[in-house]
């Protein structure tokens, strides 16, 4: 929490300005360029826009502006769209198409020959130097197709005007009470250059209300015929100073420094800021006659709503969810339809969209909409493209938008959000210290004594991995995890040396180390800041999947001779009865597919041990770099296992990539391993180990279940789709495998229908 007590979340601007922000380098010969290597930066922006069109805007000394249209070319338009990333132009728009910008307009009768590495290598007058107005601003629309290795934040969001306010806050009417977070109700508090204010309540109705829930992470505002009563009977419960009365001191106190004469939203904005208001005048001698400040009472989403001490239950599961993001509240859309799980098309994907997904999901109005992958692909199907809502659907479904046909969009394209939503005060209670940089360290968590006073302690690095510091790195708000450590011995100590947690298990998907399940009395063999456990965080993270249809298409069955399998059980790969074979006579029954496993995430996979730590393995002679990279399992219907089969990262190489990406590891000569982000490793049915021993299995129906880093050995952006599924009947001849999928692919309803189909209980085949 910042240095203030008091809840507030950080605006975004005024205007409805939607951009996509990208760092460019200034050229020397720019005699205007800023001392000291600062970059210029370049957005599009305006409304109503797709992703890769919108009025240009540059960033010159320290301002947004614009560029005229005057002797505006579609040459000018192919060195702009290639430096905001994109391959070329295919039109361009005068007279203020997308909106009027505001600011100064920096570039006029810009003059380019379409060679130019940038704009500001192009002919012009001068920055600065117009005679134009913003009913002139130019605007570019480019090629929706992106440059091979460009990469940029691909971020529309609402811009900040520092003329305007800048923050919203809500202030406890109660100021003298215990804060229990979320802060749910207070006064409407807004933040100006010179401080902060109010806003005069009078004419404050639900919708103007709706708007600052939204912003402060509420999907809702509290319906209440007398808010102000209601909320001072509230606080007066904890006997502190209220605003009883229109005479009240208190009541003076509040209504003081009212700087917003009225506020007339329509209830679907994202932002106060761009709501018709009027502000007090200097002269008036009384800002807000007889009233009092605004006041809002939210209500919280089920993830924030605490009822003796119990979240609340989701009753109805959503159509709609988030996955690959760092944070609760932000990731890449996926819909579910026909009980599958798809994802949705960036064009003409906005905030309006945005914010009808966060406030369907519990979460308050979106802060960004992200478009081109920004948050990770996702894989399967791509269920909707030009999503356009109003900002009032209680669903993404709700809104207009167009089935995909095959070519009209690719994940490359998917659409992500970011949602605001309630601040926990969790980052009070931890902290990294000893690091190298403030995104890692020791971790240290605030414990309560006997006698009442709060202290920092240790937590104990037994058992501790990757999904604890998932956790830690999501509650400091430092991104993903990179490495969770179970010694720190190597990095500066502290007078902090006492262990005050252990035994901490986490799924990976709490808000706060507190949530996960830990020792009620701590027991730590090694103590000391040494054994400490740690956590080294970052901004992106890999994702692995398999692709589930490979698997479909290509098992089978090989009956294998025991004299071309010495290497495979020396390596583990075969079940325990074949120690008792009659080795070299006889054959094992093998149950065969292909592995192909993406990485659709945003860093690449890397193994955790280095070269220097790998095992050469002279039989098939290469090295391991990982133990178990998957396991492979065949399952009764309750779940045990009938066979299991194992899978050490013979060689983590790229074998393919998508267009315009290129390889990075491979395993010849000892080099590096690895996946590249986009790239795909490949283990044919016919490599050694790539199968499951069934010698042993009975005819019937199964479940084939495949699950990559099955020990969590690497940090991943989602775990819970690193398993797939398959139905499987053997009739002790041959195989078949039917609806592979990844584990979270399907609706609960399917999930169901698919552990429970027809044979699959009696074990027999039907």
């Amino acid at each position: 929490m910042r240095a203030s007590s008091w809840w507030r979340r950080p605006s975004a601007g005024t205007a409805l300005l939607l951009a996509v922000w990208l760092n460019l380098g200034v050229g020397q010969n720019q005699p205007s360029a800023q001392p000291g290597g600062d970059k210029l930066k370049l957005r599009l922006a305006g409304y109503p826009r797709k992703h890769n069109e919108g009025r240009v805007e540059v960033f010159y000394k320290g301002q947004w502006g614009t560029i005229c249209d005057d002797d505006f070319t579609l040459a000018n338009a192919h060195v702009l769209c290639r430096q905001l990333g994109f391959v070329s132009a295919t039109g361009w728009t005068h007279s203020a198409k997308y909106g009027k910008g505001t600011g100064q307009i920096w570039l006029d009768n810009v003059q380019c020959s379409g060679s130019e590495k940038g704009v500001e290598f192009c002919e012009s007058r001068g920055w600065g130097n117009s005679d134009c107005t913003h009913d002139e601003d130019a605007g570019v629309v480019c090629k929706d197709e992106r440059l091979p290795g460009f990469v940029d934040s691909n971020v529309i969001e609402m811009q900040v005007d520092e003329n305007h306010f800048q923050e919203v806050r809500l202030r406890p009417v109660a100021d003298g009470a215990p804060k229990r977070m979320p802060v749910t109700e207070g006064v409407v508090e807004v933040k100006f250059k010179d401080g902060w204010a109010r806003v005069c309540g009078l004419g404050w109705g639900p919708k103007n209300a709706r708007v600052v829930c939204g912003m402060m992470g509420f999907p809702s505002e509290r319906k209440a015929r007398n808010l102000h009563r209601t909320i001072n009977k509230r606080a007066a419960k904890s006997k502190a100073l209220i605003a009883n009365s229109p005479h009240s001191s208190a009541a003076s106190k509040l209504a003081s420094n009212i700087r917003i004469h009225s506020v007339a939203c329509a209830g679907n904005e994202v932002h106060l800021s761009v709501c018709p208001m009027e502000f007090t005048k200097g002269n008036v001698s009384v800002a807000c006659p007889g009233g009092v400040p605004a006041m809002v009472s939210c209500l919280a989403g089920p993830q924030f709503s605490h009822i003796n001490g119990k979240k609340r239950k989701i009753k109805t599961p959503s159509k709609v969810r988030l996955k690959g993001g760092a944070k609760t509240g932000e990731g890449r859309v996926e819909v579910l339809r026909n009980n599958q799980w798809g994802t949705v098309c960036d064009d003409r994907w906005n905030l309006q969209a945005a914010n009808v997904v966060c406030r369907e999901l519990g979460f308050g109005s979106a802060k960004e909409a992200l478009t081109g992958a920004r948050l990770g692909q996702g894989i399967g199907p791509i269920h909707m493209s030009e999503v356009q809502c109003t900002g009032w659907e209680k669903s993404l479904w709700n809104c207009h938008f167009k089935n995909i046909t095959l070519g009209d969009c690719k994940h490359s394209e998917d659409a992500s959000v970011r949602c605001n939503v309630p601040y926990m005060a969790y980052e009070q209670t931890m902290r990294l210290t000893g690091g190298r940089s403030p995104t890692e360290g020791r971790v240290e968590v605030a414990a309560k004594t006997g006698n009442g006073t709060w202290v920092w302690g240790l937590v104990c690095g037994e058992g501790w991995g990757t999904r604890e510091a998932t956790v830690v790195c999501r509650q400091l708000g430092l991104g993903y995890a990179k490495s969770g450590l179970q010694e720190t011995w190597y990095w500066e100590t502290n007078n902090v040396t006492d262990m005050v947690l252990s035994g901490v298990k986490c799924t990976g998907n709490e808000m706060s180390l507190s949530h996960c399940r830990h020792h009620a009395v701590v027991n730590c063999q090694k103590a000391g800041s040494r054994f400490a456990a740690g956590v080294i965080c970052s901004d992106t993270a890999s994702d692995l999947v398999l692709n589930a249809p490979l698997v479909e298409q290509t098992v089978y069955i090989e009956d294998r001779p025991l004299h071309m399998l010495y290497c495979a059980a020396e390596e583990n790969c075969l079940s325990k009865t074949a120690a008792k074979a009659n080795w070299p006579y006889g054959h094992r029954r093998l149950l065969r597919f292909s592995s192909e496993i993406h990485n659709i995430g945003r860093a690449d996979f890397r193994p955790k041990a280095g070269r220097h730590s790998w095992v050469w393995h002279e039989c098939h002679r290469h090295y391991h770099s990982m133990d178990i990279f998957t396991h492979y399992d065949l399952l009764s219907v309750n779940g045990t296992k009938v066979a299991d089969g194992h899978k050490a990262s013979f060689c983590l190489e790229d074998t393919e990539c998508q267009e315009g990406i290129s390889k990075r590891y491979e395993c010849a000569n000892f080099g590096e391993q690895g996946i590249t982000v986009a790239c795909w490793d490949l283990y044919r049915h016919d490599i050694d180990c790539q199968w499951i021993d069934i010698t042993d299995v009975k005819p019937g129906n199964y479940i084939l279940q495949v699950i990559i880093n099955p020990n969590y050995e690497v940090a991943e952006s989602d775990f819970t789709n690193n398993a797939m599924k398959c139905n499987c009947k053997y009739d002790g001849h041959r195989i078949w495998l039917h609806k592979c999928h990844l584990g979270d692919a399907f609706s609960e309803e399917a999930e169901k229908r698919f552990e429970q189909y027809p044979g699959q209980l009696n074990n027999r085949i039907s």
